[in-house]
């Protein structure tokens, strides 16, 4: 059974994105659920499911209660930080196609800045085998997710010649987009390569402009049949493709096994489930939205994804490759680094207002847009159409 093309994006919403929400984690999931119910034209007692990270800390059995959704036909979670995003419309996805719920509602919301700061070097507490995998590095410095990316950067900089200004045009394209989104925390407040390269070093080779923000804020999507769809209120993103993907031996940000130290297989499996489930091919996308937690992590994505051979992103980012008006403009909301960082779920919101042709830095013309979760962990990815 193939999933394309029997459900899509109906709705999305979200709360502000800020340093310090003022309100519960749980609130900010209600919020943003309900803005993409209304979104979509529905109403509470329409949703049957609800699908969000392991990470978050919201249950579906409270959120159900906050807005008052009779009963719940099917729930689900997904694991590995942000590599969960894509993930969750693909089980709501599948859930809709195969009759086990009509309107799946995605969410991911938290205080990450005000609360619990996941950019702080802390020891996992976890005693699973993921646990026992950061047992082995965080004795030796590896306490960070910059720390666990720098390795693998200063590793594709060494193989391919990339350099700390090739990661800067990642960020400085990103604040530009940003800096016209009023939506984002960096609206008004474009950087510069310069100001990329005198920002103070995290760990070597990056930068603080190389790594994401910490965001309070709440994103939601809403996932029903197409057919559906098309009699709700706003143009649906249909979802052309779902994919989740791992690598070889591969592990939770630290894949230094692999056999190639500046690359991301679990990526690779992910792009080739999308270009298969889907039909389409690298020049068939008009605009990518790429998870950006790491600048570096962006040109091993547009890598492994086939927009352009091994080695060679830093050639296709130069002269504003990536940018509105480029070859690929990516992340016209300002990605991570620029909007805000809400676990990716922002960017699936950003993908579905380019199809339905609403966006504040709209691309022209959007058919296809390609979307990625997590990097460096299991992920998951997605292809976003406009409907036929």
């Amino acid at each position: 059974m193939s999933l394309s093309g029997k459900a899509a994006i109906a709705g999305i919403g979200a709360t502000e994105f800020s340093k310090e929400s003022g309100r519960s984690e749980l609130q900010l999931a209600a919020e943003a659920c309900l803005a993409a119910i209304k979104d979509a034209g529905l109403t509470p007692s329409d949703v049957d499911g609800l699908v969000t990270y392991t990470a978050d800390a919201n249950s579906e059995i409270a959120v159900q209660r906050e807005l008052g959704i009779p009963a719940l036909r099917f729930f689900s979670r997904v694991d590995y930080g942000g590599g969960a995003a894509c993930g969750t419309v693909a089980h709501a996805a599948m859930a809709v196609a195969t009759g086990q719920a009509n309107a799946v509602l995605c969410y991911r919301a938290f205080n990450e800045r005000s609360g619990h700061r996941f950019g702080q070097a802390a020891p996992s507490g976890r005693v699973d085998a993921t646990g026992l995998e950061f047992s082995w590095h965080l004795p030796f410095g590896f306490a960070t997710p910059a720390a666990w990316v720098a390795m693998q950067a200063r590793r594709y900089m060494h193989d391919y010649g990339a350099t700390s200004e090739d990661f800067g045009r990642v960020a400085v394209a990103m604040r530009r987009h940003a800096a016209t989104n009023p939506a984002a925390w960096f609206h008004g407040r474009p950087i510069t390569l310069e100001e990329h390269q005198a920002s103070r070093w995290i760990v070597d080779p990056l930068h603080l402009l190389d790594c994401c923000q910490e965001s309070d804020g709440g994103v939601a999507v809403l996932v029903t049949s197409l057919d559906r769809a098309r009699d709700l209120p706003n143009r649906p993103a249909v979802i052309t493709a779902a994919a989740q993907g791992t690598g070889p031996d591969q592990m939770m940000m630290f894949g230094y096994y692999t056999g190639e130290l500046s690359a991301l297989p679990a990526m690779a499996t992910v792009g080739d489930t999308l270009w298969a489930q889907s039909g389409l091919s690298p020049d068939d996308v008009q605009t990518a939205i790429l998870y950006d937690h790491f600048t570096p992590f962006v040109l091993v994505q547009l890598e492994e994804l086939g927009f352009c051979g091994r080695g060679q992103a830093k050639d296709y980012i130069k002269d504003g490759g990536i940018e509105l008006g480029g070859r690929l403009p990516v992340n016209p909301n300002g990605g991570q680094l620029g909007e805000a960082y809400i676990h990716g779920m922002n960017g699936i919101a950003e993908a579905v207002r380019q199809v339905r042709g609403a966006a504040v830095n709209q691309v022209p013309d959007v058919r296809n847009v390609l979307v990625t979760a997590g990097t460096g962990v299991p992920t998951s990815g997605l292809v976003l159409s406009a409907p036929e």
